[in-house]
């Protein structure tokens, strides 16, 4: 009897022990296998496209950036008026040889308040007697490429005229044959700028066969 009751309390014993190995088994393999569960990830494409229109966004920035055209003040100021220019002339330093006025810089002055702008080469009429009614246009051989001037107030821009030269002693002579002309005063026109009456600092406008070789107005001081 004592032999049987010991053989069934063993036979429990051994098969509690075996209940508990195979919850302990099964609790591990659990918790093993959440461990090393792979985090979900979103998909690729989800991914790319949330990125690629910040990318895009970006990217056009910088282009625009890239391409946006500097801002040119010249486009936005004003052209010079007759009434904001004062004229003046004196005889160039550099100039043909003879007898006549040679060559004259024509000087402009930005008398106004307000900034504009000078751009082309002139017209040049001979003043008969000082009087622009009584003008001779002269036939202008433009020199150089024009470009935009910009006159701030009390800024100045110039150009040069350099005449078919009077040669000889006393009233001279013209070497095609033709009688010298002397204008007290010159009428000097720029395109949009209108036409400005002008006297040399010393002497008379002395020239030959009604010709002038005008340069561009510019900012630079010409010889």
């Amino acid at each position: 009897m004592h032999h049987r009751h010991t053989s069934r309390v063993t036979a429990a014993a051994l098969a509690a022990v075996a209940a508990t190995l195979s919850l302990t088994v099964c609790q591990t393999a659990s918790a093993t296998a959440a461990r090393t569960a792979p985090t979900p990830k979103a998909p690729a494409a989800t991914v790319a496209a949330a990125a690629t229109p910040r990318a895009a966004h970006a990217t056009g920035s910088t282009e625009a950036a890239r391409s946006a055209p500097a801002h040119d003040t010249s486009r936005s100021t004003p052209a010079c008026t007759a009434k904001a220019l004062e004229a003046s002339a004196y005889q160039a330093a550099v100039r043909p040889r003879g007898t006549g006025t040679g060559a004259a810089v024509v000087q402009f002055t930005n008398v106004s308040s307000a900034a504009c702008v000078l751009r082309g080469h002139p017209t040049v009429a001979g003043a008969g007697n000082g009087s622009p009614q009584r003008s001779v246009p002269l036939k202008v051989t433009p020199k150089g490429t024009a470009a935009t001037v910009r006159l701030a107030p009390h800024g100045k821009a110039w150009l040069k005229l350099t005449f078919v030269q009077v040669q000889g002693e006393a009233d001279g002579y013209c070497v095609s044959g033709a009688t010298p002309s002397v204008f007290p005063t010159l009428v000097v026109g720029l395109p949009g700028a209108g036409k400005h009456q002008v006297a040399l600092d010393d002497g008379l406008f002395a020239e030959c066969d009604n010709k002038v070789t005008a340069t561009a107005v510019s900012a630079v001081k010409p010889a």
